[in-house]
């Protein structure tokens, strides 16, 4: 046959392959997700997410320093609280003994040099399950936005390195960043969800977290899967008030959304592989149905070449492991 271009002569060789690949990925590009849990001496199994734990403060301190010996330095953070704590205004979320801001003082004493990112939301501490305060059935913007602040400035003074505002109540981003700044701390970024969508791919996290909604659903605050549009106008504003970095949740259901927003900013891109895109994975190769390792490589990649700069996944650890070979 008479080919002029052979585009086949570029894959021949891994060597020639690697000369030419569009696409990296390090560890260092990966942020690590991890429960937090009340006690001593407590790593909890999470049914839904094989691999994944609820860790008590002092195993999430060796938990960390695994990751860092393979090249994982940065952590998000989310604590599962006692029900006995839990209220209708979340007050534990801004409780500076609490859960999450005594550890994150422990992880900062013991490696200060470990990023450290801290989630705000009420979900977690409220007794009906929301990322907002309830009133009549409705979820108040306003009122939320006020212990979101509380939230941050508790965080922050524990040692937070980032907040990452995971609510998606309007305006929230520029009253952290300006409390934050008037209480001396310029230094502590903002990672905003940005274009955090109502998606059924969270249902392990909720397990994890025991935070599922006491009723109704997220649909007034999350964003309609269906639009894509939208999700430029919820990114703009977050970067006009003050975010650091900007996200689109879930990731692989949402590789568009990633790309849009790569294009449109110059502002650093996360997006969050969240526990039902991990579950589906881990489910399917403990079945034998697909090649657990390349089926978690080959999305991470996807979710790199969409245009992500970083990558929050429950892969993180498994995934360096395999990149330092």
């Amino acid at each position: 046959m008479e080919i002029k271009n052979r585009p086949r002569r570029n894959r021949r060789s891994p060597v020639i392959r690697n000369l030419i690949a569009e696409t990296a990925l390090s560890p260092s590009q990966l942020i690590y997700p991890l429960f937090l849990c009340e006690g001593k001496d407590q790593k909890i199994p999470i049914k839904s997410m094989p691999g994944q734990f609820r860790f008590s403060s002092d195993l999430l301190l060796k938990e960390i320093a695994e990751c860092q010996a393979v090249g994982i330095h940065s952590f998000a953070l989310f604590p599962a609280i006692n029900e006995s704590l839990k209220d209708s205004l979340a007050k534990e979320s801004h409780n500076p003994q609490g859960l999450l801001p005594t550890t994150v003082k422990k992880i900062k004493d013991l490696s200060p040099e470990a990023c450290v990112i801290t989630d705000v939301a009420l979900d977690p501490y409220s007794s009906d399950g929301h990322d907002g305060i309830v009133r009549e059935g409705k979820i108040l913007n306003d009122e939320t936005v006020e212990v979101l602040v509380k939230m941050a400035l508790t965080q922050a003074q524990a040692g937070a390195d980032m907040v990452a505002p995971s609510d998606m109540m309007d305006g929230r981003i520029g009253e952290i960043r300006k409390a934050l700044d008037q209480e001396g701390f310029t230094e502590t970024g903002i990672l905003a969800y940005s274009a955090k969508y109502a998606s059924s791919f969270y249902g392990p996290f909720r397990d994890a977290l025991e935070s599922a909604p006491k009723f109704g659903d997220k649909k007034t605050y999350q964003m309609d899967p269906r639009n894509a549009r939208e999700a430029l106008l919820e990114t703009e504003l977050d970067i006009q008030e003050g975010a650091d970095i900007v996200m689109v949740k879930p990731a692989l259901a949402y590789l568009d959304v990633i790309q849009l927003l790569k294009q449109n900013f110059s502002t650093p891109v996360a997006a969050y592989n969240v526990s039902g895109e991990y579950a589906m994975i881990k489910a399917a190769a403990q079945n034998g149905w697909l090649d657990g390792e390349k089926a978690m490589m080959e999305s991470l990649m996807a979710i790199r070449r969409a245009g992500a700069d970083m990558i929050l996944t429950y892969f993180a650890k498994d995934a360096a492991r395999v990149l330092n070979r």
